[in-house]
């Protein structure tokens, strides 16, 4: 664990340059706006360790996959997000001398990501020679309001130099990925304009061909004043630059200011990008930067207005739930429903920047509770979209007769994962977008997505379960064969609980759909059946035959639910018995040492026990979790938050909040040295999920919203805000007492321990609080 900044309520700070810590810094202040990314490099060169990253949404490249061990079914390229063309560059040389701080003697340093209205700073002095200082101040930020622009200013101010600056603003397409095969490149220019102080390069994606225009238009000013000083153009195959050269005095202060604009042929027509580009520069100059700069602080305001979560007396805490709240929605904003949320967002390479079953598993649910329903509906409609890749996916296999089998990872619908045990046998996935259609309809009420959408998704998830399911004459129930759960350090098991009960569920859940459109809405059931060839009693048949005879394992000695067949097998232990020095063991052990343990990576069990917790007693659910916590080691990110839930569930709220605080603070203080890849941005949901649903208690039963909120010794208070069927409520905890708020015109119902309340619009109850109360 690496604690290395400092603890403030709404900013990340960083004091001193840590080269050796530089690529973790350029994760943790990355900025966003769901539209767009860009890693913390620095404007100006450095020849220091660096990943460079700038992401544009939705634009990939499908890198082959094929190898020596490739076998019928298996995917034909690993998808990956592509460093688009660099848009920050400035550099800067004083007396023809390039300022580096991989070289430079810093006087000090200092780096802010401003979380409350969505801006980065960095403040550093150098000395020069004859020791003579100037001191460097940047901003930037990404247009919430406006996606496709971003914005830097640039400042040098003279302490006691005298002689020449010279600024070399630049847009460089001559980029490539940190994991390319052979140092390939993907990016083909295919237009280029430039003139003194403003400039244009159209790029292109090999195979997948996505135009991508990135423009820049740039101003400079002394002490203010406009410099009249016209730059120096260079242009040339995927690069160009304008290069400012004046002087400075003591006292003075030059400022860069730059305008970007960064389009791509996803929401424009290709041959229209270099005049839409200049255009948008034009609007963006014309307006300022303290205008748009306005906007920026504006919308932030909105955004915290309705997902902040505030607790009093843990700054820690309180600094980790807003970095990750903060983080999730400069990721994802619901506008584009082509787009989705990639485990590490707009932070890095790692995973590709596709989408995984985290989506609909940790992020779906938090953006349900934080945000309009358009938002989740648009991530359920991704899905739906992707259902006839999906039904070629699973034919692939061998699957047949519709049966859809979503990815492990995507693009675009067809499957890019590249690892055998997760291609092909992490099929939990399937489960999880069932789920979350349900989640989603107890939390809106809309019953038209699953008419209109949900149900021909549905059915394509359970005739794979159904065809995946083995009928097992030595034990006279269903199996699910050779699979991996979420719990990646078990492969190739056999009746995984978690991936069976998953398969049961959806069986049962779909065909209570069918049942209930067809006494509702006869036509539109008539319709569905045509349209996906259901033969219902038929079909659904078979399906309450797997229902019936599903085999889920049991230990009758421990009565806990085992992870799969043999894990008794195993020797049991603590994972506290493994020695510090050889954590985390996927850093350390061999692959066979790990599958051979008993060690769990994240929750199987668990995670069934969160999502089904309903169909359970406590004392089923706290024997699972006493014997289950011991041996995880939380080496997945999404790992340590269901735990907290599930803690908080059974009233161990010190466990809730130790799992909490290593959930909240994954990537702040780099607790499994993997940071520098970039952040955990779906485990992110999971950490605000610890506090909503772990603390405050907060279920959708009965489509009513509960809450049972408790709270850790360590905190004062603390307060969120949810959503539940277009009403938003802010509920605020204290040692005493809980105060809902109905911040809507509706009124809310919401039940409180076991009582319900009628809280008008704009009202507010306060109801004292109930500790060690249990019973939901």
């Amino acid at each position: 664990m690496n604690i290395c900044y400092k603890m403030d309520e709404w900013h990340i700070v960083e004091e001193g340059f840590h080269p050796e810590r530089n690529r973790e810094s350029e994760s943790i202040f990355s900025i966003g706006n769901g539209y767009m990314g860009q890693r913390a490099n620095f404007e100006e060169q450095y020849l220091g360790d660096s990943l460079q990253g700038t992401y544009v949404a939705g634009v990939y490249y499908p890198d082959k996959t094929r190898v020596g061990w490739w076998k019928n079914g298996y995917p034909e390229y690993f998808a990956k997000v592509l460093n688009a063309p660099k848009w920050i560059g400035i550099d800067v040389s004083v007396n023809g001398h390039p300022v580096d701080l991989s070289t430079a003697k810093i006087v000090s340093f200092r780096r802010i990501l401003n979380m409350k209205e969505g801006y980065l700073d960095r403040n550093f002095k150098i000395a020069l020679p004859k020791s003579k200082t100037l001191e460097f101040s940047t901003r930037r930020f990404l247009s919430m309001l406006e996606p496709d622009l971003g914005i830097v200013r640039y400042s040098v101010k003279s302490i006691d130099f005298e002689g020449t600056i010279e600024f070399n603003s630049y847009i460089d397409s001559d980029v490539k990925n940190e994991d390319a095969n052979y140092g390939k490149k993907f990016w083909t220019e295919v237009g280029r304009d430039s003139s003194a102080g403003t400039g244009v390069i159209i790029s292109r994606t090999m195979k997948t061909d996505f135009h991508v225009a990135t423009g820049m238009s740039c101003s400079l000013t002394r002490n203010g004043k406009p410099v009249t000083v016209k730059p120096s153009v260079a242009s040339r195959e995927k690069y160009i630059a304008s290069t400012y050269r004046t002087e400075i005095k003591p006292g003075d202060e030059l400022t860069m200011v730059k305008y970007v604009s960064v389009l791509s042929s996803l929401n424009n027509q290709k041959d229209a990008l270099m005049g839409d580009v200049k255009k948008r520069l034009a609007e963006a100059s014309s307006r300022g930067f303290d205008k748009l700069f306005a906007d920026q602080r504006a919308e932030w305001r909105k955004i915290w207005a309705y997902s902040d979560v505030v607790i009093e007396g843990d700054v820690a805490a309180q600094q980790a739930i807003r970095f990750n709240i903060f983080q999730l929605n400069q990721t994802y904003t619901g506008k584009d429903e082509r787009l989705n949320i990639g485990p590490k967002g707009f932070t890095g390479e790692k995973y590709g920047g596709s989408t995984y079953w985290d989506t609909e598993a940790f992020a779906l649910p938090f953006f349900l509770k934080t945000a309009d329903q358009k938002v989740a509906r648009n991530l359920l409609l991704y899905r739906y979209k992707h259902l006839g890749a999906s039904i070629k996916n699973a034919a692939r296999l061998g699957f047949k007769n519709g049966a859809a089998l979503y990815p492990m990872v995507t693009m675009n619908g067809e499957e890019c994962h590249n690892e055998w045990e997760i291609t092909f046998e992490e099929i939990h996935r399937n489960g999880a977008i069932a789920y979350a259609i349900y989640n989603y309809i107890r939390h809106t009420g809309d019953i038209g997505y699953m008419v209109d959408f949900g149900l021909e998704v549905l059915i394509g998830i359970s005739r794979f379960w159904n065809q995946r399911a083995t009928w097992s004459d030595h034990r006279k129930k269903y199996v699910i064969l050779g699979v991996t759960g979420p719990n990646e350090y078990e492969n190739n098991v056999s009746n995984n609980w978690y991936t069976n009960t998953l398969a049961v569920w959806t069986l049962s859940y779909t065909l209570s759909c069918l049942e209930q459109l067809k006494i509702d809405n006869p036509a539109r059931f008539k319709e569905i059946a045509g349209k996906t060839g259901l033969d219902f009693e038929k079909e659904t048949s078979e399906w309450q035959k797997v229902i019936g005879k599903m085999y889920l394992p049991f230990d009758s000695d421990r009565k806990v639910f085992l992870q799969q067949d043999g894990f008794l097998d195993k020797e049991l232990m603590p994972a506290d018995k493994i020695p510090a020095e050889e954590r985390p063991i996927n850093q350390h052990w061999s692959w066979d040492r790990i599958l051979r343990s008993c060690f769990i990576k994240q929750a199987d069990v668990l995670q069934g026990l969160y999502l089904f917790e309903d169909k359970f007693d406590l004392e089923t659910i706290k024997r699972n979790f006493d014997f289950y916590e011991p041996m995880t080691v939380h080496e997945s990110s999404l790992s340590a938050c269901i735990h907290s839930i599930v803690a908080s569930r059974i009233g161990n709220t010190a466990r809730a909040y130790d799992l909490y605080l290593r959930t909240a603070r994954l990537d702040l203080d780099d607790y499994n040295n993997e940071v520098g890849d970039g952040l955990h941005i779906t485990s992110m949901a999971g950490t605000w999920l610890a506090i909503v649903e772990g603390f405050g208690g907060m279920r959708i039963l009965d489509s009513k919203v509960k809450i049972h909120p408790m709270i850790p010794d360590q905190w004062k208070s603390y307060s969120f805000h949810a959503r539940f069927r277009g009403i938003l409520f802010e509920v605020t905890v204290t040692h005493k007492d809980i105060t809902v708020r109905n911040i809507s015109e509706k009124t809310l119902q919401i039940m409180v321990y076991s009582k319900n309340y009628r809280i008008p619009a704009s009202g507010k109850e306060n109801i004292p609080i109930e500790k060690n109360k249990l019973n939901f």
